[in-house]
């Protein structure tokens, strides 16, 4: 389990309660965004067996996670929103470091601290909300996310020595702290 060097503060939880309508359907643009990220690490590392069979399953369950949101959505009679850039995933994608194998630790370890963040901030809502499907949903996909930031971290330290692994995750822990902090509450995972 990773540990997160700040939590989310309530008022986060607040701004999402108040337009939990928007929350989901970011929440859906999110989960097709993680499995685009599964896919990515295929396609741009073929010759990695090592993350083709974890990676690949990653994908499709997080294809699923967002078949399950969309179908929330639909029952609520909203729709999908446009792509649109998410702050605090691109200022952590501009901190993994240029160059082959930094850039591929890094980009794991990226990718296990942004499923950390939703572990955290979908148990918050898990928590916050009334007995029944979505309460239930929000259970499921926290553990989901526990199981998937664990995944990432685990593929650097096989890739990688373990050691540099640690020092590495505790930099981009530090700096996802700060971005967090810095960024104004919305009705979205990020």
């Amino acid at each position: 389990m990773l540990e997160l060097r700040t939590t989310t503060p309530a008022p986060w939880l607040d701004t999402v309660l108040a337009d939990f309508d928007a929350f989901l359907v970011d929440h859906a643009a999110c989960e097709r965004k993680a499995s685009a990220t599964g896919m990515w690490f295929v396609v741009r590392y073929p010759d990695r067996p090592v993350l083709l069979e974890p990676l690949i399953a990653f994908a499709r369950e997080e294809l699923e996670h967002f078949h399950r949101v969309y179908r929330v959505i639909e029952q609520r009679g909203l729709k999908l929103g446009a792509d649109r850039k998410d702050e605090y995933v691109g200022r952590l994608l501009r901190l993994a470091r240029n160059g082959g194998e930094e850039h591929l630790c890094d980009r794991l370890l990226l990718a296990g601290i942004v499923e950390a963040r939703g572990c955290e901030r979908f148990a918050l809502v898990a928590d916050a909300l009334p007995p029944g499907e979505l309460k239930d949903m929000y259970v499921d996909l926290t553990r989901a996310e526990a199981r998937h930031h664990g995944l990432f971290v685990q593929l650097a330290r096989r890739l990688f020595e373990d050691g540099g692994v640690r020092a590495r995750l505790g930099e981009l822990l530090e700096a996802e702290a700060n971005i967090v902090a810095s960024l104004p509450f919305r009705a979205a995972v990020h």
